[in-house]
């Protein structure tokens, strides 16, 4: 029998979304009946969102495939001051144009998951920029801040982690959570809105807004937070030795970003079928079932699925092919992520500790130099076992590329112009 009375909690619990609630009974009730409108707020602090993002994005696809509206809310103004919550330093600050260039950059990922328009249940963008650039400093402080005790503030997690570790936390960052805090109250207002979903590091803020709202007398607001997703090794979900997995494909090819699902460990393929595709349950559970070497037929379906999902059914199929290629039959295949280098690079003899770096597969001539002890470095398919090998003309195979690979998975070909 299930929990809820609502097709969206049902879902998010089902799918393993839901970490916790304020007042599970009457946000449910709200759901059941079609009459929840929930946002989430994305700062624009780069000019693309990585996949930690793609949790909560996927929970505004839910909420909108159970007959309720989602709201996106670009933090066109909280990212002028920057979000102290989980981290140890000051976030640098962006000029004003860079916010709006990774604002228009953002826009599109949501498309992807998300129905735009006018309608009951279509999404609404809004920026909070609109009314957070507009506030007098001293009706803001008087109206807003008056709600709000120092000593709550200083107990929460945002704030607590960076005083106790003595990391100076500044007045502008101090004052986020009073700005996310009047977002929700503001969207209350404008749209109706009476959800806040987000990150379990976002309970405190979140929470901070209801208070706010009863305060300031909108109507009862409601608190959802996702699990922050680690992996069962204990890395953080999204962040490789390369970096960030960005959902941009400017940042981050197609085939890279397969590959990063196909590199999922043993014990998370169920629960990122659940949480990161859009395939029945009962599928995923047959999946879930298959054990031994079976078990990567299931990171296959699930690293074609999650790109279909971002980057569109076709280049997920082509990334699969060009995996499929490379693994299976050995062979180069084209559209692996392609690195150009100077041909004279290449004619002058370019060393192989370097290129390696250059190519993103390493961090540096020090962990090439491991690598290659360990076996793990291979130019053409053979091992790597000079460190000082230098790379010519004489190295391009017949299709006019030099391939270079860390481990079974990552591929590069430089190709020389």
């Amino acid at each position: 029998m299930s929990a809820y009375k609502s097709d969206f909690l049902n879902v998010l619990q089902s799918r393993g979304f839901i970490h916790q609630m304020s007042d599970a009974a009457g946000l449910d009730a709200l759901a059941d009946k079609g009459d929840v409108t929930a946002y989430i707020g994305y700062d624009c602090t780069a000019s693309s969102l990585h996949v930690g993002h793609l949790l909560s994005i996927m929970m505004l696809h839910w909420l909108q495939q159970s007959g309720n509206k989602p709201i996106v809310l670009m933090g066109g103004g909280t990212t002028r001051v920057g979000d102290p919550s989980g981290r140890d330093e000051t976030r640098k600050l962006l000029t004003y144009e860079q916010i709006d260039a990774n604002k228009e950059s953002i826009k599109g990922t949501f498309t992807k998951l998300i129905r735009f328009g006018t309608g009951k249940t279509d999404a609404a963008m809004a920026d909070n920029a609109e009314w957070l650039t507009a506030l007098n400093y001293i009706e803001m402080l008087r109206d807003v801040g008056r709600h709000f005790s120092i000593n709550r503030m200083l107990t929460m997690d945002s704030v607590k982690m960076r005083l106790e570790r003595e990391q100076e936390l500044s007045f502008i960052e101090f004052n986020y959570m009073i700005l996310q805090s009047y977002d929700f109250v503001e969207l209350s207002r404008r749209y109706g809105c009476n959800l806040q979903m987000g990150g379990s590091d976002q309970w405190g803020n979140i929470v901070n807004g209801i208070d706010l709202g009863r305060r300031m007398g909108t109507h009862q607001l409601y608190a959802l937070t996702c699990p922050l997703l680690t992996t069962s090794s204990g890395a953080k979900m999204g962040k490789t030795a390369a970096g960030a997995v960005w959902l941009n494909a400017d940042l981050l090819s197609n085939y890279d970003y397969w590959q990063f699902w196909r590199n999922t460990e043993d014990a998370d393929v169920e629960r990122f079928l659940k949480l990161f595709t859009l395939l029945p349950m009962d599928e995923i559970a047959k999946l879930a079932a298959l054990k031994g070497q079976d078990i990567n037929e299931a990171k296959k379906v699930l690293a074609t699925e999650a790109t279909a999902l971002i980057r569109g059914r076709e280049a997920a199929d082509a990334a699969s092919e060009t995996a499929r290629k490379t693994f299976e039959e050995g062979t180069i295949a084209g559209d692996l992520p392609t690195l150009e280098i100077p041909r004279a690079e290449l004619d002058a003899g370019a060393s192989v500790l370097g290129l390696f770096v250059k190519a993103g597969l390493v961090a540096s001539n020090g962990e090439a130099r491991r690598q290659i002890k360990g076996g793990g470095l291979r130019v053409n398919d053979a091992p790597v076992t000079d460190e000082k090998m230098n790379l010519t003309p004489k190295d391009l195979t017949s299709e006019g590329v030099v391939k270079l690979s860390m481990g079974r998975k990552k591929h590069v070909l430089l190709k020389p112009v």
